[in-house]
């Protein structure tokens, strides 16, 4: 279920030349919860290292890159080695617990039943973020990793996306620099206050909504 901000005016890029539909997506807390997988590496890392971690806290904030998370945990020469090995385990641990999030798969074909591509750009480590995309299903056209919040914009405008869709703040400000309008989903540790603040131009509960969403937007492209 949208917020009311889904019925304001929102579609800012209805008059520029029509491109070819292109949507960005977000990887974790957007297409996927990834939680339970996260929760699960980290205490593998944690038992590994004897570094104790409150791994409870790690997945209320799941968003930021690796290293800001694991600089909470590791004296700063250790994160570089505890984020590689992080990355090690990452797959034993984490895909597997791992769950489509509710309209993820829905709103990735809603795009391709548009004629359009869709992408997932996250900053997540790409060859992990496959994994989760496969394990599930899951068939963006492209997948971008290792990026973060402004970051994610130089990839959107590079793919020529009109659309990104995530769940935090950092998302928000990566669709700015593209210059895509941003679609922003509850279903991470940012709220809709938060979303709206950071200048989220839609908000939605969950992508369960996106598909509806994305037609009518399409049709206003059309227009």
């Amino acid at each position: 279920m949208a917020s009311t901000d889904q019925n304001a005016p929102q579609h800012p890029l209805r008059h520029s030349p029509r491109r070819p539909l292109t949507v960005g997506f977000d990887l974790d807390m957007t297409l996927v919860d990834s939680r339970p997988g996260i929760a699960a590496a980290y205490r593998a890392l944690s038992a590994e290292t004897g570094v104790e971690i409150d791994v409870d806290l790690v997945v209320s904030r799941i968003g930021p890159p690796l290293e800001t998370e694991l600089a909470h945990w590791f004296p700063a020469d250790g994160v570089a080695a505890a984020a590689d090995r992080y990355r090690e385990i990452y797959p034993d641990h984490a895909i597997a617990p791992s769950t489509a999030l509710p309209g993820a798969r829905e709103s990735v074909a809603a795009v391709r039943a548009l004629g359009g591509r869709a992408i997932v750009v996250t900053a997540k480590y790409e060859p992990n973020a496959k994994l989760h995309l496969a394990h599930l299903g899951i068939e963006p056209d492209t997948v971008v990793g290792w990026l973060w919040a402004e970051a994610k914009g130089e990839a959107l405008r590079e793919h020529g996306a009109q659309v990104y869709v995530g769940d935090h703040t950092g998302d928000v400000r990566g669709a700015r620099v593209a210059g895509a309008l941003s679609v922003a989903v509850t279903t991470g540790p940012c709220d809709a206050a938060e979303l709206r603040t950071a200048g989220a131009d839609v908000v939605l509960e969950d992508l369960t909504g996106f598909p509806a969403w994305l037609a009518a937007f399409e049709a206003d492209r059309a227009v």
